[in-house]
This record gives structure tokens, C-alpha cells and sequence, in this order.
């Protein structure tokens, strides 16, 4: 059998406005010679951990928004919107309630007939995380469970559940039946830190009852994802493609235990989601109108959703789809458009105690341990004329964008394009203490499984197994410094 290495691929100012909502940075510009040059000294790693860093104040350069301490800090346009109408209505149809068809109200019937939310904003509460399970085993009806069989032989993109799909749908319209529901069992897993502190993180084993049509596939693999928070998006949409590639290191030349690669769809880099499978906004957003919610648009035209052939009642039921009207399509492509605007412009919230002292440290602390190998601190996204909030701006997501092999205890098994079961695109840390601000009842990681950020931290492997365990041999004080810089992000 191969080895996982013989597998791997490698393969600040504002514009004029925007000239197309729907334009997505799917292979953003080449930067020019003296826009390289200005671009390499502003990312200069720093050496002075005892102030901040020009500029880190807003995460997002201009389009960063004030902090709110309410559940609505992270539902902000970006500062420097160029279409606040635009960004109104993609919010209008980002909170929308689907509805069955057929239905009365026709410009908002197609939602199903088997689905996961009526609305957007039923999976990302107020633009933040979705809910995870409780410690109790008990699942909102917003969590999903991809389903997919392994490729044992290669890294490709997963095949479906004959039978289920891509995804269990758990709701269903009037006369059709959900597919199910996921479970969830939690074994205790304690984590003794050098001071002897215990941690108990919990240990999920999940599983699908009440199913509607049958056994699933024997071989079918079962990936769990929370849905993740909405903001920055556009801007980590903007930074340059060739920038994202050139930090690949897929056969760890540098010898620090790190190798990411990029995820690719087809010929296109993949940006969005949690195995980095979309290439663009629009992607991404057109994905979970098919998936989620069972709503055709123009990149999946399918009024059916994710049905299968061994559920004709569902193929068969009745959609949203009108021929001559709206593109024909449940979702047309000017409000597939509206949407993806939404999401671009969301903004992200100002840092706060920024020049604290342990704030500092535990940055120094950050940057020591090697956090920065795969959390890449800042970037600078591409000129785009025609989209000038994403436009030249010094940005601080804390991500590198690639896949990382995160090990066994994180692992779903579930290839998704070059990712394997057990990569993981490094999640962007802005916005990190405000999460449960935002969701309180939202966890952290691809699952929710850790409730706070230490969970999240001892739960790293593989290419993170060194940091996770350096975390864990931290003095207590460190450790604390730590943590307060990363709920300041």
C-alpha cells in the first residue's frame, strides 16, 4: 500500500464599485514585481513581542467592523461596503424560510423534498457556528453527517451512499420521509497538562437511527460537520492563488514535522469548507442550496437535491422550478448572486486587548511553538478593481489554507477531491473569542466535539501532534498567555 506522502498532489486600498455581484476569485491576479516586493516586507514574521504589530489591530485592514458585545458581531457588512442594497438583500435571502412545493408563495416554494434547514441562517446561527451536540447526546437537527464511501486505493473525490447520498437529510416536506437521524455517544478522554491539571475531553462515536430507506451501504463512512462561521470570507477569497501554493510543502522539505498542500477541484484551487472542496463563494453557497436545503441553482440544477435513484417519491415529488420564470431554477442565479455577495461582506470584528501584556506573550508563545506552520498569521489579498473591500488589504486570518493531515483521532475517512480522511483545511482562528459570544451553545473543530480552546488545542495530531504536546508541557502561565491571545483574535 502506499505511503500518505506517495499519495500526495502537489501540484490596503479601496476601487471603483463593484461591477458584477456574482463575480467570484476562483484564480485571483498575479501580483506585479514592486507590488511582490512591498507585499514580502509587510509579512515579515515579527521579532518584538512587546507591542503589536503595525496594523494588527484590524484583522480585516479596511473592511474590519467595530466590536459589539451581542450575539450580532459577527452579522456586520464590512466597513467599507461599495453596495449596502446588495448586501441587504443577499441578508434577506440568507434568512429566508424555504417552503414545500407546491405552494402559493412561488417565490420561495422548492425547498426539499428531503433537507437539512429551511434557511442559511439555520446552520450558521447569526453568521457564527453551528450548535453542536450536547454532552447529553443530543443532536440539533442542524448538524451534518456526510456520507460517503472510502477510496482505499487512491485519494479522489468520495463516492456516495448509494442509497443515502452525499449527505443523511434528517427533515423531509409533507408526504415524503426523512432519511434519519444522527447520534451521538460520548466516551470521557482525560488529558493530564505538566501541572498535573486534568482535561477531560469527550470522544464522539456517531451513528444514524431511524433510518427511512434501508441499511446504509456497509462500507459507508460517517463525517459529522458543525457549520462554520461566516466572516472574512471574501477576503480569504482574494488572497492570490500562486501565494496559497507556494507554501505547499507536501513532502515536508524543511523538516519541521508540517506538510500541507492544497486541495484542488478540477483545475481550481479549493478555498471553502471544511476539506477545502469549493473552489469560490458562489461554489460554496450553491452547494449548501443543494445539499442543505434541497434547492436547485444554475451550478446545480437538479430540483431533487441530493435524492438518489432508490428514492424515486422524492425525485418524483413536486419542486419549485418554473419554466420561463426565474431562470427556471428554485434559486435564480441573480439571488444565487445576492447571496454570495452576503457572504463576501460580512465583516470581522476589530481585535481586542490587543497591546495586554499576556495577550503579547501568549503571541510570542504562539509563534515559538510553531503555530504559525499552519495558522499563517497575515496576508496580503490581490488588487481587484471590481471588488474594492477585498481590494490590497492587509488581512490577519490565521490560515495557511491548505490540507493538513490532523491524525487518527480526528480523522472522518472521508476523501473529499486530494483531501484524505484524515486532512483538514487549517481553519482561519479571526473571531475565535467571539464564537460562542455569537452561538453559545457552539463548539470548536470540524465536529463542535471540544467546547473550548483548549479541547480544540489537545485534540491536534499528526502534523500538530508536536504543538499539541508542547501546549501541554507549558507552565501554567504560559498556558493562560496563550489562550488570552487566542480569545483575542
Amino acid at each position: 500500500m502506499q505511503t500518505r506522502r506517495q499519495r500526495l498532489t502537489t501540484g490596503l486600498a479601496a476601487g471603483t464599485l463593484i461591477c458584477s455581484l456574482g463575480a467570484a476569485v476562483a484564480d485571483t491576479p498575479q501580483r506585479t514585481h514592486e507590488d511582490r516586493a512591498k507585499v514580502a516586507a509587510i509579512l515579515q514574521p515579527p521579532t518584538d513581542f512587546t507591542a503589536p504589530e503595525p496594523f494588527e489591530a484590524k484583522p480585516a485592514g479596511a473592511a474590519t467592523v467595530r466590536v459589539i458585545d451581542t450575539t450580532d458581531a459577527f452579522s456586520l457588512p464590512s466597513a467599507n461596503i461599495a453596495d449596502e442594497m446588495a448586501f441587504s438583500l443577499g441578508n434577506a435571502l440568507f434568512q429566508k424560510l424555504w417552503i414545500a412545493a407546491p405552494a402559493s408563495t412561488k417565490g420561495s416554494d422548492g425547498l426539499g423534498p428531503l433537507h437539512n434547514a429551511r434557511a442559511c441562517q439555520d446552520c450558521h446561527l447569526k453568521d457564527g457556528r453551528a450548535p453542536a451536540p450536547t454532552d447529553e447526546g443530543v443532536v440539533p437537527g442542524t448538524f451534518l453527517l456526510r456520507l460517503g464511501l472510502p477510496d482505499l486505493q487512491a485519494i479522489a473525490a468520495h463516492v456516495a451512499d448509494p442509497t443515502y447520498g452525499f449527505q443523511l437529510q434528517t427533515s423531509a416536506a409533507p408526504g415524503q420521509t426523512a432519511e434519519g437521524r444522527v447520534t451521538v455517544a460520548w466516551t470521557p478522554l482525560p488529558v493530564t497538562l505538566s501541572d498535573g491539571t486534568v482535561v477531560t475531553l469527550r470522544k464522539p462515536s456517531y451513528g444514524v437511527a431511524a433510518l427511512g430507506y434501508g441499511p446504509l451501504d456497509t462500507a459507508t463512512v460517517l463525517s459529522p460537520r458543525a457549520a462554520p462561521q461566516m466572516i472574512g470570507l471574501g477576503l480569504l477569497e482574494a488572497i492570490p492563488a500562486d501565494e496559497i501554493l507556494s507554501r505547499e510543502d507536501p513532502d515536508d522539505t524543511n523538516a519541521d514535522g508540517i506538510s500541507g498542500r492544497a486541495n484542488r477541484v478540477d483545475d481550481q484551487l479549493g478555498r471553502f469548507g471544511l476539506k477545502a472542496g469549493q473552489p469560490s463563494l458562489r461554489d460554496q453557497s450553491a452547494q449548501a442550496f443543494f445539499a442543505d436545503m434541497g434547492l436547485s441553482t444554475d451550478l446545480h440544477p437538479d430540483p431533487w437535491g441530493d435524492c438518489t435513484a432508490s428514492q424515486p417519491a422524492c425525485v418524483t415529488a413536486p419542486h419549485g422550478q418554473e419554466p420561463g420564470t426565474r431562470d427556471g431554477l428554485e434559486v435564480d442565479r441573480e439571488s444565487l448572486d445576492l447571496v454570495t455577495y452576503y457572504a463576501r461582506n460580512l465583516g470581522v470584528p476589530a481585535r481586542r486587548k490587543l497591546d495586554d501584556p499576556a495577550t503579547l506573550r501568549g503571541k510570542e508563545i504562539f509563534h515559538s511553538l510553531n503555530c504559525v506552520g499552519c495558522h499563517t498569521p497575515k496576508h496580503v489579498t490581490a488588487r481587484l478593481p471590481d471588488q474594492p473591500e477585498q481590494s490590497f488589504q492587509l488581512i490577519w486570518p490565521y490560515t495557511d489554507l491548505l490540507l493538513h493531515d490532523m491524525g487518527e483521532a480526528l480523522a472522518d475517512g472521508l476523501p473529499e477531491h486530494l483531501a484524505s480522511g484524515s486532512e483538514w483545511r487549517t481553519p482561519p482562528l479571526w473571531g475565535l473569542g467571539l464564537t460562542q459570544q455569537v452561538s453559545p451553545n457552539a463548539g470548536f473543530l470540524h465536529d463542535g466535539r471540544a467546547r473550548t480552546i483548549l479541547e480544540a488545542i489537545l485534540w491536534h495530531g499528526g502534523e500538530a501532534e508536536a504543538q499539541r504536546n508542547a501546549v501541554i508541557d507549558l507552565a501554567p502561565e504560559d498556558r493562560a498567555a496563550l489562550l488570552t491571545f487566542l480569545e483575542s483574535l
